[in-house]
């Protein structure tokens, strides 16, 4: 019996052994990356809402930041961009950290009557963000234009945009992010124990990335007005 027990004893501390080995070989760096994936952009909406700015120019039409933000977020909020925030109280999680996805709102101001609203295409840095977004540059869309957060207490509160690389325009007052998942779509995630679709890929097609450069509607860089 003795040596029945210390044999099982054994085996369970080689066994416990040769776990702490695996985890040991697993490494802490491979399970954050798995724990904490980086966000990305959709690419449907992605490609939705340079389609229609397309299609809208070549009938002649207006290319509005608001319509453009829409389809590519999924946030469904109508009315002018400096109505976007309040609008969203309620009905979205709103806060001051930008997130992958998010909208940014810019608040109305002179330069700005009607505000004006873009996505967070990329976090580069604590301080500094690139957004997607329309009508920036007159009846136009513009990708990963890069913006700088220049508030004192660095909450984005005031940032500024780039209208050439490495070189930034005036102060716009940001009244805060817009983050596209609904209260309502939580609540049904939550309850279904779900969750949400990772996208494959955050590039558009290259036919469609070609036609809009051809036309003159794509502006795929930090040019701008300032």
């Amino acid at each position: 019996m003795t040596s029945f027990r210390s044999g099982a004893f054994a085996l369970r501390m080689a066994l416990f052994g040769a776990v702490l080995g695996l985890l040991s070989a697993c490494g802490g760096s491979q399970v954050s990356r798995m724990a904490s994936p980086e966000p990305q952009l959709d690419i449907s909406r992605s490609t939705m809402a340079v389609e229609e700015a397309h299609a809208k120019r070549a009938r002649g039409e207006r290319v509005w930041c608001a319509p453009f933000a829409r389809t590519m977020s999924g946030v469904d909020i109508r009315g002018n961009a400096e109505t976007w925030w309040a609008g969203a109280a309620g009905i979205y999680d709103r806060g001051h950290e930008p997130k992958v996805g998010a909208v940014m709102v810019f608040s109305g101001t002179r330069k700005l009557p009607m505000g004006h609203v873009a996505v967070v295409s990329e976090r580069v840095s604590d301080r500094e963000i690139k957004i997607d977004h329309a009508n920036w540059k007159r009846n136009q869309v513009s990708l990963g234009m890069s913006v700088i957060d220049v508030s004192k207490r660095g909450d984005w509160s005031v940032v500024q945009v780039a209208y050439d690389p490495g070189k930034y325009g005036r102060d716009y007052p940001i009244s805060g992010f817009i983050y596209p998942k609904s209260k309502a779509d939580q609540t049904i995630m939550a309850q279904a124990k779900i969750l949400p679709e990772s996208p494959l890929d955050t590039l558009l097609p290259d036919a469609l990335f070609d036609e809009a450069l051809g036309d003159g509607m794509l502006v795929v860089s930090t040019s701008g007005r300032d």
